[in-house]
């Protein structure tokens, strides 16, 4: 297992819990099973606030703030994503002729992603059209300042069109692992004494999850693992919280709000 430092299994651990906040002693803890020390997790939650990643809330409770909240918001619209019947067209949106700042660009490029939409060429994004078209409001106005929009349908067989958008093969190899990894060794990493272990692997698998590219049911491979990676994290994590539960026992009179990890550190630490 790689190293975590303790500003990422503070952010992972709460970007896993709704609502994202949790009792300092018990991020100090749950830090502790990393092999962190108390004093390194206390002076990361203080520098975490001094950055407006968090708030200190009264009774020594810290809750996500800015980016790493607006984070939160995306993961949990990509983990309960409203999916329309699709009637076999296509959101197009094309960047008009211009000059644009590096900085709109990077700006464009992360909110088509978090939209789901793909680029076909430069300028050009595009996906199929059956997800809401009021999704994540913040992202939606990015694209919608830079781009022109469109209802597209395509004279090339869809399904050639979304294998030169995405990398299917990718992703559903990288689901089959994760599914195997769940339901063969899942259980084993779910007591109190291997929440670490365990804590990688639901991050892993949730990680992966909101990038599912929500295909409409016309456009799915034959075999299409979305549906079975959904039940097998559903299934390893209900385990992985009653873990949870019991570790936090030891640290509290009451029950705790218990996470839903996601995200490991070495991507979150700045």
């Amino acid at each position: 297992m790689a190293d975590l430092s303790a500003r990422s299994v503070v952010a992972s651990t709460l970007l896993g819990t709704v609502p994202p906040r949790l009792p300092g002693r018990l991020l100090v803890a749950f830090a502790g099973e990393f092999g962190i020390q108390a004093g390194t997790t206390r002076t990361a939650l203080s520098r975490m606030v001094d950055r407006g990643e968090l708030r200190h809330l009264e009774g020594g409770r810290y809750e996500l703030a800015g980016d790493l909240l607006a984070r939160h918001l995306r993961q949990e619209a990509g983990l309960h994503p409203i999916v329309h019947p699709w009637d076999g067209t296509w959101e197009l949106h094309v960047v008009p002729p211009g000059a644009r700042s590096s900085t709109d660009r990077a700006a464009l490029r992360r909110a088509a992603g978090h939209l789901g939409l793909w680029e076909r060429r430069d300028g050009v994004w595009m996906r199929p059209a059956n997800l809401a078209p009021d999704r994540l409001p913040n992202a939606r106005a990015i694209v919608a300042a830079q781009t022109e929009s469109y209802v597209a349908s395509p004279t090339e067989n869809p399904a050639s069109v979304l294998a030169s958008l995405y990398d299917l093969a990718g992703w559903s190899g990288r689901a089959a692992d994760l599914i195997a990894e769940l339901e063969e060794t899942g259980t084993e990493r779910t007591t109190p004494d291997r929440l670490a272990d365990g804590f990688v692997l639901a991050a892993s698998a949730l990680r992966h999850l909101v990038t599912d590219p929500l295909l409409p049911p016309e456009l799915e491979p034959e075999g299409w693992p979305a549906r079975h990676l959904r039940t097998a994290y559903d299934s390893y994590l209900g385990d992985y919280q009653a873990g949870l539960r019991a570790f936090f026992r030891r640290h509290t009179m009451s029950d705790a709000s218990v996470p839903r990890v996601e995200g490991h550190g070495p991507t979150m630490t700045p």
